[in-house]
């Protein structure tokens, strides 16, 4: 079994990729791939130790070196995919841009201010009516679930055979995830999960395959109401911040190409960079959707989704974010036959706090703290144990049967262990009317009595939190408590990343107010009896629950204000900060967030904030990808086509250079075009002789190519004659005439923070005579990043 070593071959690469030899193109002529010198320190520049790789298939190396993949490597942390490309956040400033720009008047531009405050507006009404939509649905279905299940309890209590009450709760969870792990793993895979790692990915600039499309949307949908009435340990807040974003990236381009419906609206707006904006707003209405949070929305989007970032962006995402609020607050309203009370606070209603128990002293920070360091401790055990499971799925759970029969195994299971937990649970409370269980249990009870483990398992998640906070001292006994946080901890542990849709953001809460929640009792229990000191472990549960969900996904400041906005009350705000912070130091100490960690696992190339701390001795010169790919201002459509047509290397981007000299030594470099671009063109024939002559049609615009945006066409659906190919592109009206560029010698920190800051795809590296001698992608710079021995350099791989 061969290995792979660290010099790979560059030649598949998904934005830009260097030619590690001189590559005869398809008919033979080499003259579009002009520049085929290696420059030093290009692609063999070692940093580190890495290990070598172990593949399932022999690699072949061929007589120039260049290694042959294989259809599937299997996951290694050393590895980056070369299946994602890079989106266009960087506008091309081409003459037919710049004609549109300037032909605008200044009402052209405040229409247009206009049009984008309405379509935040659309985003966040539409998201509201998906939110109210799943949880009506999901109250209905579950509420019929649960009543069943305990009719045949409550039968077969006092009969005996509650082997078949179980039987029931295990087959009912089981239909309603077999149902959606069908549907995501047969018909849209990508709508797994809560979809925020692929969220942020796409504010990052990663193009993640149809992540916004609304195939995708209709899947993620049934798919967590299914997961939410099947009882796994889920939540269906995660997901509405993946719906919110599809509903942006439809509605902000005015049409549906699944559904090729063109409503001729928004046609400015169809380009990445305005995407991006839209995308953001309504990733943010999701958040506000499902926890009535406008501005923890407006935050979560800039702390832990949006890349980029304006002062007007931040306005129009709050008014997204309040029309998605009170969208959904106002239809629930209506359905629960309470016209105009507007109180709900969103999907989940944690309840608001009394002003008995939202009291603290000051003394208490500290156990607060030491309870964020708690938190952080099982955040961490949570995201690791996940990663190696999800490593499990990834090598021996890949095929979609394996999937859906792995998502009925974790609903059976968690039937049983509630089950379970419940029958042989002796803790029996008295029911009052302080307590909110919707579907008491009394089990072997007395009469006037419940069964409070029922209250944490027989209920859907959020009404679990809901009682954890609020039921008064007493409802539950340690044991209890001990036992569900310990149970559910490994439940939600097992079900985030099956093929189903949900969210980790109540599980994570419902664990952490279990424990909080025995905290308070613990700190209650060494004090003296006629003591309030410890008064109210509801709101140890609340800082537990912080903690908790700190720990997995390691946000502060979004999540301060979210639960702030959830429960009602600012009393709280200092603790909690506290909490997310301590929670997020110490959790970060052991494992990065659990976003991150499956953005790690699908070999993402995905740029953090800042390159890593140790690279400043990396020139561009050694991170660049080299040698160029470039075209003169007048090229052969021959050329064009056949490199374009070239199934060994994937170029998006090529520099435009003055006419070459000398074939082994660049051109200066005049500007930058896009494959996307030469795809339109050829698909229109704009070539020089039809321009000349009676042939030629109307002039192109950039009309014609937001109409191709975003799935434009591949080059093989094109036609080109025998004829064709020989005439003559001009591509200086089209190519940007500005691209970014650097020199050989900038280093990486510099590079990265300039592609970083202005969402580049392309950047161009010159040589003192500002001649193109290499090319900056996203995947450059992502595959350098700090391990155990300091810089390390990820291998490309075709994942």
């Amino acid at each position: 079994m061969a290995n792979i070593t660290k010099k790979v071959s560059w030649s598949s690469r998904g934005d830009y990729s260097a030619q590690g030899e001189d590559t005869p193109l398809l008919n033979g002529d080499t003259g579009a791939a002009r520049y085929t010198r290696q420059l030093s320190g290009g692609s063999i520049f070692h940093i580190g130790r890495l290990s070598t790789v172990d593949l399932e298939e022999d690699i072949t190396t061929e007589e120039d070196g260049v290694l042959s993949w294989p259809k599937e490597i299997p996951h290694n942390e050393k590895l980056l995919s070369l299946k994602y490309e890079s989106l266009d956040y960087d506008n091309s400033e081409n003459q037919l841009f710049l004609e549109e720009e300037r032909r605008m008047s200044y009402m052209g531009f405040r229409c247009l201010e206009i049009n984008r405050w309405v379509v935040c507006g659309l985003i966040g009404f539409l998201t509201g009516l998906i939110a109210c939509f799943i949880d009506i649905v999901v109250e209905i279905l579950a509420g019929y679930k649960y009543q069943v299940i305990k009719k045949s309890i409550v039968n077969f209590t006092e009969a005996g055979g509650l082997c078949i009450s179980l039987i029931l709760w295990a087959v009912l969870n089981s239909v309603f995830v077999f149902v959606g792990a069908v549907i995501v793993a047969f018909f849209e895979p990508i709508a797994a999960g809560s979809g925020i790692p692929q969220i942020k990915c796409y504010l990052n600039g990663v193009k993640i395959p149809r992540v916004v499309r609304l195939k995708t949307l209709v899947v993620k949908v049934c798919g967590v109401i299914c997961s939410v009435v099947g009882g796994l340990a889920v939540g269906k807040e995660g997901p509405m911040i993946h719906s919110g974003a599809v509903v942006a990236a439809g509605v902000s381009q005015g049409r549906s190409t699944s559904l090729k419906r063109d409503f001729k609206i928004f046609e400015y707006f169809r380009r990445d960079t305005e995407k991006r904006d839209f995308v953001s707003a309504g990733a943010a209405a999701g958040v506000s959707a499902a926890f009535g949070a406008p501005v923890g929305g407006v935050l979560f989007s800039l702390e832990e989704g949006a890349s980029f970032w304006n002062q007007m962006l931040t306005w129009r995402i709050f008014f997204a974010s309040m029309m998605s609020t009170f969208t959904l607050n106002f239809f629930l309203s209506i359905y629960h036959n309470k016209p105009g009370d507007l109180s709900s606070p969103g999907l989940i209603n944690f309840g608001r706090f009394d002003s008995d128990s939202v009291e603290y002293n000051l003394y208490e920070i500290p156990i607060f703290i030491l309870m964020g360091a708690l938190g952080g401790i099982l955040g961490a055990l949570f995201n690791l144990l996940n990663y190696w499971l999800s490593i499990l799925r990834i090598r021996y759970i890949h095929r979609p049967c394996l999937q859906v029969m792995e998502a009925i195994l974790v609903a059976a299971v968690t039937a049983t262990v509630s089950f379970t937990m419940i029958y042989f649970s002796n803790d029996c409370q008295p029911l009052g009317q302080d307590q909110s269980e919707e579907y008491p249990l009394q089990l072997f009870c007395a009469d006037g009595e419940y069964n409070s483990m029922a209250t944490t398992f027989f209920n859907t998640p959020e009404r679990s939190v809901r009682s954890l906070f609020h039921n008064p001292p007493g409802s539950f006994n340690p044991l209890t408590l001990g036992v569900f946080t310990l149970t559910y901890f490994f439940l939600a542990c097992w079900t985030y990343g099956l093929t189903v849709s949900a969210g980790v953001f109540i599980p994570s809460l419902l664990i952490g107010a279990a424990w909080g929640r025995l905290f308070g009792i613990l700190l209650g229990s060494i004090s003296p009896k006629d003591s309030n000191t410890w008064a109210g472990p509801g709101k140890y549960a609340l800082i537990g629950a912080a903690a908790q969900l700190g720990g997995i996904v390691r946000m502060t400041l979004s999540l301060t204000v979210i639960m702030v906005e959830a429960t009602g009350n600012v009393t709280f705000g200092l603790p909690i900060m506290l909490v997310l912070m301590t929670a997020k130091i110490v959790g970060d100490y052991f494992v990065e967030g659990l976003y991150d960690v499956h953005i790690k696992l699908q070999s993402v190339p995905f740029l953090h904030w800042e390159a890593p701390a140790t690279s400043h001795s990396l020139t561009a010169r050694e991170v660049m990808s080299s040698p160029v790919t470039s075209f003169n201002r007048i090229e052969k459509v021959g050329n064009v086509v056949d490199v374009l047509s070239n199934t060994t290397t994937n170029h998006n981007g090529f520099p435009v250079v003055n006419e070459f000299i000398d074939n082994n030594e660049p051109g200066k470099i005049c500007g930058l075009i896009l494959r996307s671009q030469l795809i339109v063109l050829l698909k229109h024939k704009v070539f020089v002789e039809r321009a000349r002559s009676r042939l030629n049609q109307r002039k192109l615009q950039l009309k014609d190519f937001r109409d191709a945006y975003p799935r434009f066409p591949p080059i093989q659906s094109i036609h080109v004659s025998q004829d064709e190919r020989e005439c003559m592109m001009d591509l200086t009206e089209f190519m940007n005439p500005t691209p970014y560029t650097v020199p050989q010698e900038t280093s990486l920190p510099r590079v990265f923070k300039l592609f970083r800051a202005l969402g580049l795809r392309h950047l161009v590296v010159v040589d003192n005579e500002n001649r193109a001698v290499g090319l900056v992608t996203r995947k450059d710079l992502a595959r350098y990043h700090l391990g155990k021995h300091g810089l390390e350099e990820l291998q490309l791989a075709q994942m």
